[in-house]
C-alpha cells in the first residue's frame, strides 16, 4: 500500500482535484436522504470530499475520520473541529450515531479480507437503524477503460479485489444492511498515459508489482513503445453502492438484551 502520509501533499493534484471531488461528492448525496442528521465520512483524506457533502447539506453534520496523520491533518483545515485521527476498524463512537456512512476509495486498498469485514461490521454499528451506508466498489476494474494500456496491463499479477460488489453486499447483510441504490460518477483527470503508467510502475501504484520488480521493467518498456506517450486516455468510471441498516425485529432486540 502507498504511504498516504508522504502522499498527502499531491493527493489531491495527482487524482483529479476539485472536478473529480465534485462529482464523488454529487454521486454520493445522490443515495443519502436529503434531511438533517449526522454523516461519518470514514477514511475521509484529505477532506476534499467530505468539504463538499456538508457544504452541499446545510442540515447534516458531517464528520470526517481518517488513519493516516498527514491526511487528517488537511482534512482539518477544510473542516475544523469535525475531523478525528481514528482507524476504520475501531470507531470511536457509540452504536447508532449516525444517520449516514460513506467510506470512499477505501476498501479497494485492504488486502486482507479480515480487516474489509471489520470496517463493513464497523460502519454498520455506528449507523442507525434507517440510515445508509455508500461506498465505492469495484474500483480497480474502473480502471480498466479498454485503452491500448490496458492491453499491455492485462497480463499483470492482481490481488483479489476485496471491494467487489458482490462480496461487500455480503459483508453487508451479516450486518442488517440492505442494497438500497447504487450510482456512477466519472473520474475525471485520471485518464492514464503511457507516461504517467510508468510513472505509477515506478512508484509501486501497482501493489503487486513493487519498485525493482523485474516485471515491471518489462510492463514499462511495452508501455514505453505505445504512441502518444503523454495522451490521456478515457477517464474511469467509478461505481457506488448504498445500503439501508434495518431495524432490529423485536425478536431480534430480545436476543440482543438478554
Amino acid at each position: 500500500m502507498l504511504d498516504y502520509d508522504k502522499e498527502a501533499d499531491a493527493y489531491d493534484e495527482s487524482r483529479g482535484g476539485e472536478p473529480r471531488a465534485e462529482a464523488a461528492a454529487h454521486a454520493v448525496l445522490g443515495l443519502i436522504p436529503d434531511r438533517p442528521g449526522r454523516l461519518l465520512d470514514v477514511a475521509c483524506g484529505t477532506g476534499i470530499v467530505t468539504r463538499r457533502l456538508a457544504a452541499s447539506r446545510p442540515g447534516l453534520r458531517v464528520t470526517g475520520a481518517d488513519l493516516a496523520p498527514a491526511m487528517a491533518r488537511m482534512a482539518a483545515a477544510r473542516l475544523p473541529g469535525a475531523v478525528l485521527l481514528t482507524d476504520s476498524r475501531r470507531l470511536p463512537f457509540a452504536d447508532a450515531t449516525f444517520d449516514a456512512v460513506t467510506s470512499i476509495w477505501l476498501l479497494h486498498l485492504l488486502s486482507d479480507p479480515a480487516d474489509v469485514r471489520a470496517v463493513v461490521a464497523e460502519c454498520a454499528r455506528v449507523l442507525r437503524p434507517g440510515g445508509v451506508y455508500v461506498t465505492t466498489v469495484d474500483k480497480a476494474a474502473a480502471h480498466d477503460v479498454g485503452s491500448d494500456i490496458d492491453t499491455v496491463l492485462a497480463p499483470r499479477p492482481r490481488r483479489p479485489a476485496q471491494d467487489a460488489a458482490e462480496v461487500l453486499t455480503a459483508h453487508a447483510a451479516e450486518h442488517g444492511l440492505q442494497p438500497a441504490g447504487q450510482a456512477t460518477f466519472p473520474g475525471l483527470g485520471q485518464g492514464r498515459s503511457p507516461r504517467s503508467t510508468i510513472a505509477d510502475l515506478r512508484r509501486g501504484w501497482f501493489t503487486v508489482l513493487p519498485p525493482g520488480d523485474p516485471r515491471a521493467d518489462g510492463f514499462a518498456e511495452r508501455l514505453a513503445a505505445l504512441p502518444d506517450q503523454d495522451r490521456r486516455r478515457a477517464d474511469p468510471r467509478f461505481s457506488v453502492r448504498s445500503y439501508r441498516k434495518q431495524a432490529a425485529t423485536p425478536g431480534q432486540a430480545a436476543a440482543t438484551d438478554t
